[in-house]
């Protein structure tokens, strides 16, 4: 775990005075969110902090090495997805790359294409996210193939 190297290396072990380790990339509450999970007794977080910092707790969870409340946040960012939260979520999955985020949110964009499709959002993220945005546009186009019959004769047919 890098959070727990960090905290035991030789340089703050040796230092008889007090030192800083700065996390700059979090906001207090989201350091604060960060403490409570990792002093929580059994590994957990109140609802109300991973609603609120499930991002950046989920960054920092990558990063720190933390894969216990990565998996809480997954778990939370997939059970929230729709339409509106998509994109910004199949974006973080790539952050590093998430197989399991990144399926759940490509199938909410998929599945609500349309009206993802005539955002501001959308057009944004088709400029920052050239390659996403072919393969969400690509997926889309891909139709499964239905099969019927004909009323009149009972032949079958695919369309």
């Amino acid at each position: 775990m890098v959070l727990k190297k960090m905290m035991e290396s030789d340089e703050l072990k040796s230092s008889s005075k007090l030192e800083t380790v700065t996390f700059s990339e979090m906001k207090h509450e989201e350091l604060e969110a960060l403490v409570e999970f990792m002093y929580s007794v059994d590994g957990s977080i109140s609802s109300e902090s991973l609603k609120k910092h499930v991002r950046s707790l989920y960054l920092a969870a990558d990063k720190y090495e933390i894969p216990h409340l990565r998996d809480l946040c997954r778990k939370h960012l997939i059970s929230s997805l729709n339409s509106s939260n998509a994109l910004n979520i199949l974006e973080l999955a790539q952050i590093p790359f998430d197989k399991a985020l990144n399926d759940a949110a490509f199938t909410t964009i998929k599945n609500n294409i349309s009206s993802i499709a005539s955002s501001a959002e959308f057009k944004l993220f088709v400029v920052n996210h050239p390659d996403l945005s072919v393969e969400i546009m690509k997926a889309s186009l891909i139709r499964p193939r239905t099969s019927a019959s004909c009323h009149y004769c009972g032949s079958s047919f695919r369309y």
